[in-house]
C-alpha cells in the first residue's frame, strides 16, 4: 500500500506532466497573421449571413441542410471566405452525418487547432489563408484510406467544377 503522502506527490507529478509541453498550444486568432485579413465588419458585409456565422464565429449549420452535403460533381471545394482550394471531390464521401465529409484535405491549405467549446478537446479545421472556421476532424473515417472524417460546413465552402 502506498502511503498517502507519496500518493499525493505522484498525483502532483502526473497532473503537472499532463499539462506540460505535450499539450498543443493554440495561437489566439488575433495574434496570427493570415494572407487575407479583414475587419469583422468587412467580413460581415462580404459574406452571406450563414457563411459569416460559420467562418468567422465558428457556428455550425444544421445537419442535412447544407448545399454540398449530397453534392457529387467533380471539382475543388474552396473556402467561401477567400476561395483558397481546400478539398478535392475525390476526397469526398458519404458519411451519413449530415455535413460534407472528406477523408483528407489539400493539406498545406488547412490549419489544425484545438477547440474546447463542448467541454472536451476537438480538432478544429480552419482555412490557412483567411483563418475561417470550416468544421472538425474525427477518427471515424474510411479505414481503407486515411481513417479521418473532415466534417465541414457547406456554408464554409464554394465549389469550382473541373474543366
Amino acid at each position: 500500500m502506498i502511503p498517502k503522502k507519496k500518493l499525493f506527490i505522484l498525483m502532483i507529478f502526473f497532473l503537472v506532466g499532463c499539462n506540460g509541453n505535450s499539450q498543443q498550444k493554440n495561437i489566439p486568432k488575433e495574434d496570427k497573421n493570415y494572407i487575407v485579413e479583414k475587419t469583422d465588419e468587412e467580413w460581415e458585409e462580404y459574406l452571406p449571413k450563414m457563411s459569416y456565422q460559420v467562418l468567422r464565429k465558428a457556428a455550425t449549420e444544421y445537419p442535412f441542410t447544407g448545399k454540398y452535403n449530397n453534392h457529387k460533381a467533380d471539382g475543388t471545394y474552396t473556402c467561401a471566405g477567400c476561395n483558397y482550394p481546400l478539398y478535392k471531390s475525390d476526397y469526398k464521401y458519404d458519411s451519413k452525418c449530415g455535413w460534407p465529409s472528406f477523408d483528407r484535405a489539400v493539406e498545406s491549405n488547412i490549419e489544425y487547432d484545438i477547440d474546447f467549446k463542448l467541454g472536451y478537446a476537438r480538432t478544429e479545421l480552419k482555412c490557412n489563408k483567411c483563418g475561417g472556421h470550416l468544421g472538425h476532424v474525427f477518427n471515424d473515417g474510411p479505414k481503407h484510406t486515411t481513417g479521418k472524417r473532415h466534417c465541414i460546413n457547406s456554408a464554409a465552402l464554394n465549389f469550382v467544377p473541373y474543366e
